[in-house]
């Protein structure tokens, strides 16, 4: 962040200065929500949820260093030397102070979003632009109404692009969040089941992530996965400028020819408008062609020509915990996929272990959250994609996994086994520590399943 006076946060946030300070062209440098993690001559916002309030912490940031706070209340006594602005709300603080911050930079804005991949989108598009541009990129999960204000804040004046994920559970957050980007580029890479218990259908999902065009500006560029269904029927229906991304036919960007090793990488050509390429993408699983042809078109989009792009394309990282294949000493290969899980991101593993030709392999899986009524039969459902993948053993962990080991058997997999939690699994889990063997690792977040892919590392055979 580059800094910010006293007389600019007031006016950013409508707010009042309380207390004796008097100097308005005071700096802050850094805005900090965590009062252990305090930078010198920070600005620290508390912010309140329903089972804590950052306001009890205020003292401590100051006394640790903070130039001063917002507050959402008056305050017994003030500090010397340390100012203190007072908000109606300090999550609506942190808004307004983003929105007046981003103003200050007249580069291109990138919002992506999206029911799977959006994160894979979004570190594939950075590293494609970041080939020829300087890039900011949502870091790790800061893609809510805390996270997305934070992360424009980490903008300064060497930046020439910015591209951020925006994650909901609900409709009407990705409003919120684009009112506040006001993205020139917006991408929704596909419209699935996660969150369905908030929202009752996909039919809704769809239109929550269409709220992502409310702010798109007039002049900006729409780039959509045209192979799903819902995604496709858009066709002609935006002002702006859109672009759509397959295997299908009538395509502006597509595949062809994509073939993966099973173990490290696809290969596929790239067709553009404007050119073809061949394109290695180093990462497992054939849907890893969306983001690869989402950051073409957004790389074309720039001015960046077919090098540029393979290049960018060579060079992409997944974020932790996103499809990271970890090779073991035995010929043991983890597959960790452990940041979240939903139906379609399931169906898409099952497709990657299916890959591992040669080698035996394993599918550890737990619940996934936020189904609602038809939870139990997309459980069931997964465990038959597990089966029809042709793996050779699945190991289901969880309260609702139990129906992913039901369908799984129904599809024809005899070793699929239910553990209600890890603990119980355990013994399973080391049997399965053998040579050739491909063990994919996924779940959704609140399983911690990264618990898990990190026993199977601590218990690899000498």
């Amino acid at each position: 962040m580059e800094a910010m006076t006293l007389r600019q946060l007031l006016q950013a946030v409508d707010g009042t200065l309380l207390g004796d300070f008097a100097d308005l062209d005071t700096r802050f440098t850094d805005v900090c929500t965590d009062s252990r993690q305090i930078t010198p001559g920070s600005l620290f916002l508390p912010l309140e949820g329903e089972r804590f309030d950052g306001h009890a912490f205020i003292n401590a940031a100051l006394e640790g260093g903070a130039a001063g706070c917002l507050t959402a209340r008056e305050r017994e006594s003030y500090l010397p030397g340390k100012f203190y602005v007072k908000v109606r709300s300090t999550q609506r603080a942190l808004r307004d102070l983003a929105r007046y911050y981003k103003s200050q930079f007249p580069i291109p804005f990138v919002a992506v979003t999206g029911s799977v991949g959006k994160t894979t989108a979004k570190d594939m598009i950075a590293a494609v632009l970041s080939v020829r541009y300087r890039v900011l990129k949502t870091e790790g999960n800061y893609n809510n109404a805390i996270g997305l204000p934070l992360t424009l804040l980490r903008l300064d004046h060497t930046h020439q692009i910015c591209v951020v994920e925006m994650g909901m559970d609900h409709a009407g957050e990705i409003d919120y969040l684009s009112e506040l980007v006001e993205p020139d580029v917006a991408v929704i890479t596909n419209i699935g089941d996660a969150h369905i218990e908030n929202l009752g259908s996909r039919e809704t999902i769809f239109e929550a992530k269409c709220e992502i065009f409310h702010h798109l500006k007039g002049n900006g560029l729409a780039v959509l996965n045209g192979d799903d269904p819902m995604l496709a029927t858009l066709r002609g229906e935006l002002a702006q400028t859109t672009l759509f991304v397959g295997r299908g036919p009538g395509m502006d960007y597509t595949a062809l020819n994509v073939v993966s090793d099973g173990a490290t990488h696809l290969e596929c050509m790239v067709r553009t408008p404007a050119t073809q390429f061949e394109a290695e993408i180093p990462a497992l699983g054939t849907h890893m062609v969306y983001p690869t042809l989402i950051a073409s078109a957004l790389a074309e989009h720039f001015g960046m020509g077919g090098d540029e792009i393979t290049q960018g394309i060579r060079g992409f990282l997944p974020t932790k915990m996103r499809m990271n294949v970890i090779r073991c000493a035995g010929d043991i290969v983890i597959l960790n996929d452990a940041y979240n899980a939903n139906p379609q991101s399931m169906r898409a593993a099952a497709a990657v272990l299916s890959d591992a030709r040669g080698r035996r392999k394993v599918a550890v899986v737990g619940d996934m959250k936020e189904l609602g009524p038809s939870s139990e039969a997309f459980h069931r459902a997964v465990g038959g994609y597990f089966a029809a993948a042709g793996i050779d053993r699945l190991i289901a962990i969880g309260e609702l996994a139990r129906y992913m080991a039901e369908g799984a058997k129904a599809g024809g997999l005899d070793q699929a086994d239910y553990y209600p939690d890890m603990e119980q699994a355990k013994q399973a889990l080391l049997r399965e520590l053998r040579s050739g063997v491909t063990i994919l690792v996924k779940a959704s977040r609140s399983m911690a399943f990264e618990k898990i892919v990190d026993y199977l590392q601590a218990n690899i055979p000498d």
